[in-house]
């Protein structure tokens, strides 16, 4: 019986995940992440961002040059490939940065490909993909809700701009935990 219960729990808690991660925002909920929008984009004209990125669009790093999506998927948390992302000077300045809305934060450069983050991402570059291409149109771009596939959390992605002057050089994602908006 004990059994039961725990599965009839698991399921029921799976499906409320599904159903708040499908629901559009409300009306307050697309103010604050407006007003989140606004607040966060500050770090994309911040030096120590944009000098990070300036950095990894001229010389990014070599042992990088020539990872694939599908060797990025069969890395570990604890490979030496991903903590360099999460630990590096970067990583470690956006961390002080970071408040209890905040699920997730990656920057990434001209091409897509990573040069900060709190956590692993799903994937390596994210070229291609409204999330990093608006921005470096120098345009914001904010998600639909969803369940992340790295957090767990149910969030809405927002993203900006890294500007060098006027000039898009990167881009900055950040996931929004809904619960907390």
């Amino acid at each position: 019986m004990k059994t039961i219960g725990f599965f009839t729990a698991m399921l029921a808690l799976c499906l409320s995940s599904a159903i708040l991660a499908a629901a559009p925002l409300t009306d307050s909920q697309k103010a604050k992440v407006q007003t989140a929008l606004t607040q966060f984009q500050l770090l994309g004209s911040d030096p120590q961002v944009v000098d990070a990125v300036k950095a990894a669009n001229s010389q990014p790093p070599a042992a990088y040059k020539g990872m694939t999506q599908d060797t990025w998927a069969a890395l570990t948390l604890l490979s030496p490939e991903v903590k360099y992302f999460s630990q590096n000077d970067l990583a470690k300045y956006l961390k002080t940065k970071r408040t209890e809305i905040v699920t997730e934060l990656f920057v990434s450069a001209a091409d897509g490909t990573k040069v900060a983050f709190f956590a692993k991402t799903s994937n390596w570059s994210h070229k291609g993909k409204p999330k990093h291409d608006l921005p470096m149109a120098g345009k914001t771009w904010i998600g639909e809700t969803e369940q992340d596939a790295s957090t767990g959390k149910v969030q809405v992605q927002i993203s900006f701009p890294v500007l060098d002057g006027q000039k898009a050089i990167g881009s900055i994602v950040i996931g929004l935990d809904l619960t907390k908006l």
